[in-house]
């Protein structure tokens, strides 16, 4: 049956309309972006499909062009309009974090982490550059690969600093395994990284680990710092 047919206040836009996005499931959520399903399928059906495929909206949004049109029903075009759905829920939330101090706004920095790293196949080591007022800079990727204290170099992170002119900065990588719980190498990394931003003025304020669907994990609160 397609959605057309189903009772009003059962579709998907509707729903939306009338109780708000979070009323919504991921299937729905994403069958409004679909809009059409296929011969036999609706919508809401495609949106299952796909997030039993990938397992994950974060393993869906991160998936390449390939694996994503290899799905039926998908393509170039609706791979092109998710990704641009995507940065600009990412560029958004990156306003927030320049409107207001960052530390005031704990959650928009996890959501925004978490949109940014989560579900990405390698390790991506990035630095949210603040201003004196803790309001963001600039997000930038620093390295990428296999992250270890000797692949991140404190001298690389130190002119990045200087050249954004920062007071502050958070740091984040995530964890492709899916497991958030720091190694001790990512806490020898936050300890050197921090003694060297001190000798610029520069403070560390956290550094989270994002791994899959799990919350970001703050070493600050964690007392790691």
């Amino acid at each position: 049956m397609a959605i057309t047919d189903w009772p009003a206040d059962e579709r998907p836009r509707e729903r939306l309309l009338a109780q708000g996005a979070g009323a919504l499931s991921d299937a729905e959520l994403l069958a409004i972006f679909l809009r059409v399903g296929m011969k036999g399928v609706s919508a809401v059906d495609l949106g299952r499909e796909l997030i039993t495929r990938f397992g994950s909206l974060n393993r869906l949004f991160s998936a390449p062009l390939v694996e994503f049109a290899a799905v039926p029903g998908m393509g170039e075009a609706k791979y092109a309009q998710l990704q641009a759905i995507l940065e600009m829920a990412r560029r958004a939330l990156g306003e927030r974090l320049s409107a207001r101090e960052s530390l005031s706004s704990p959650q928009a920095v996890r959501d925004y982490l978490h949109l940014l790293l989560a579900g990405l196949p390698h390790e991506v080591f990035v630095a949210l550059w603040l201003d004196a007022r803790h309001r963001l800079i600039v997000s930038e990727e620093l390295f990428r690969g296999t992250l270890t204290q000797t692949s991140v170099y404190p001298r690389e992170v130190i002119k990045r600093a200087l050249v954004h002119n920062a007071a502050a900065v958070i740091l984040a990588h995530n964890h492709p395994s899916g497991v958030t719980e720091p190694s001790a190498a990512d806490e020898a990394l936050t300890r050197a990284l921090k003694e060297a931003l001190a000798l610029v003025d520069v403070r560390l304020l956290d550094h989270f680990i994002v791994a899959g669907a799990m919350p970001p994990l703050s070493l600050a609160e964690r007392g790691r710092l």
